[in-house]
């Protein structure tokens, strides 16, 4: 088994370090928020500082109702005995992956730790592309051919994953796409795991996104946290929404629970109970957020496509996933990241990280590191009515157009590489797409 630290965490940390060290990195490789904690939540989580005990492995009856309220308002009714929480959505995927058994459908690319997951528990991704300009969700078709070619190879396939909207594009799937997955998944007899920790940042709050729970509720798993939506990362707060009647699949998650984190912790589970019932504070608090995201990463993906980059522009979250498959002289996605960064202090990760082919010149940037190194400074770029105009935002896409500039410019007289890249922070195992 080739286990490797996430590229996500290894990127922070190696640009940490160059930062420290008094390099000049523009910090473009990380998922993180970007933003500081709201007060209400830091009084909640005070409050709750005497909670210690470990309490129920599902999760506190109060987070639970809570998170079960939050899907019924989006019309997506469920038993609170059907929600369960975990430290962040990561371990609850990774034990959902544990529970159903069996390979799994994912869209190439997507999040690094999907595929990652897979491995560790010794099941093979099959990765299929999403359909032309969409992102998050395998083509419907191809995914009909890809599950039955595997089993017809005596292999296992129980489950299919979407993201709404999609990490690394920062893309939604099509309404038609999600129905066309859920009768796919009743032909197929599939659970769809449907990841939409980033559904309450579509920019557009009138843009269609449908959930497959919408369409398959007795088949579909939700997992969503508060880690983008309220910038909580480091608190470590997931939640999950079990397909109707699945009380099997519950109790072989909370067996898996119970043997690797018991619980999550008590003080943050009664603050995310609170964040969970959308008083009015926080609800304003994620649309300031949504607003924020979508007009930098919508100023960030017109430099790439000024630079020549072809670049579809994201509908949620702060992603981006352009391409330069015009430039000659990179051998790899690697190969050309890691020249951003050593020559142009621009740090993006490789679409190989994703699941991506190596030799496709496609990228994932991260807008949402760019809004301030401090508290004050983040707060002033959620209050600005245009944030593009901050001294500290203008520079760092000033930073970035040179660096575009210089790349592609020094790419046109750059002869082709034949050796590979030594392999890197960046570097991630190879997953043959299906």
């Amino acid at each position: 088994m080739n286990i490797t630290l996430s590229a996500t965490l290894a990127a922070n940390e190696e640009i940490a370090r160059r930062r420290t060290a008094g390099e000049r990195v523009l910090h473009m490789a990380f998922g993180e928020a970007g933003l500081p904690v709201h007060p209400s939540l830091r009084e909640r989580l005070e409050k709750s500082s005497a909670h210690n005990g470990y309490g129920p492995v599902a999760g506190a009856p109060d987070l639970r109702q809570a998170a079960a309220g939050y899907w019924e308002r989006r019309g997506l009714p469920v038993d609170a005995d059907l929600v369960v929480c975990g430290p962040g959505s990561k371990p609850l995927l990774y034990a959902l992956l544990l529970a159903l058994g069996g390979d799994i459908v994912l869209p190439m690319p997507s999040w690094v730790s999907y595929a990652a997951q897979a491995d560790l528990i010794g099941v093979r991704p099959l990765l299929v592309e999403p359909p032309p300009g969409q992102g998050g969700a395998p083509d419907p078709d191809r995914v009909v051919e890809v599950v039955r070619e595997a089993r017809a190879q005596g292999r296992t396939v129980r489950s299919m994953l979407v993201t709404l909207p999609d990490n690394p594009t920062g893309l939604l799937p099509t309404p038609d796409t999600v129905r066309k997955l859920a009768e796919v998944a009743r032909e197929l007899d599939l659970i769809i795991i449907s990841d939409e920790i980033y559904r309450d940042l579509v920019h557009n709050p009138l843009t269609a996104c449908l959930s497959p729970a919408d369409l398959a509720p007795e088949r579909t798993v939700i997992t969503t946290g508060l880690s983008k939506s309220l910038a909580l990362g480091g608190w470590r707060i997931g939640v999950a929404r079990l397909p109707d009647g699945a009380y099997e699949l519950r109790a072989r998650m909370l067996a898996i629970a119970s043997e690797i984190w018991s619980s999550p912790a008590a003080p943050v589970q009664q603050a995310a109970a609170y964040a969970f019932t959308e008083p009015a504070e926080l609800v304003a608090r994620i649309a300031d957020s949504r607003r924020l995201h979508g007009a930098v990463v919508r100023a960030v993906t017109e430099r790439f496509m000024r630079a020549g980059a072809t670049v579809s522009m994201p509908q949620g979250g702060f992603y981006l996933y352009p391409d330069f498959g015009f430039l000659d002289g990179f051998r790899t996605s690697e190969e050309f990241a890691a020249t951003l960064l050593d020559r142009y202090g621009v740090g993006v990760l490789p679409g190989n990280a994703f699941g991506d082919r190596p030799q496709a010149l496609r990228v994932r940037v991260a807008t949402s590191m760019l809004y301030g190194e401090s508290t004050q400074q983040r707060l002033a770029a959620l209050n600005a009515r245009d944030p593009l105009t901050l001294p500290w935002i203008a520079e760092s896409l000033d930073h970035l157009d040179e660096a575009l500039a210089g790349i592609t410019g020094a790419a046109a007289t750059r002869p082709a590489r034949d050796a590979a890249p030594s392999r890197s922070f960046f570097s991630a195992p190879a997953v043959a797409p299906a």
